[in-house]
């Protein structure tokens, strides 16, 4: 039985570059992130050299232009960072210091995570009538339907 609202789904932590000290030079960040899926309340994981690296949220502009003034919000904490993803929109990442020029920029287009709506009309191959069962999937889905409403509220 799927779960009717996207609060329901466990947030993912996104290991940038794929591995534990990923954010580095000679990663090919466009195709990692080719291969990922971004949801809302995903985080995103950079494990980098402090001292050698930084991450900066930027606009599309800077990510681009490998900008690195001005730029939204700077990750860089410790060199194990993470980073929320709290609205469904692009996020563009980038390493200052000239890094960026040398491919350490990742974009990531952050989406609503889709929701698995049960159909409402599945047949029932036991002793009940299909008036019954249908009324049984309506109670089930409902029960979903409140309890993740309960679930994201508390």
């Amino acid at each position: 039985m799927g779960i009717l609202c996207s609060e329901c789904r466990d947030p993912v932590l996104h290991r940038v570059g794929g591995g534990r000290y990923t954010w580095a030079p000679n990663i090919n960040f466009s195709e990692w992130s080719s291969h990922e899926h971004f949801y809302k309340d995903d985080w995103l994981y950079f494990g980098f050299d402090k001292h050698l690296y930084n991450v900066l949220e930027v606009n599309n502009t800077s990510y681009e232009n490998c900008i690195d003034k001005d730029f939204i919000f700077n990750i860089t904490r410790g060199g194990r960072d993470v980073f929320h993803l709290t609205e469904a929109r692009p996020y563009y990442f980038i390493c200052g210091r000239g890094y960026c020029f040398n491919g350490m920029k990742v974009a990531v287009n952050v989406e609503h995570p889709p929701s698995s709506i049960p159909s409402p009309y599945l047949i029932n191959k036991g002793s009940e009538s299909g008036r019954q069962s249908k009324i049984m999937n309506l109670l089930v889905l409902l029960g979903t339907t409140l309890a993740c409403t309960c679930t994201s509220e508390g």
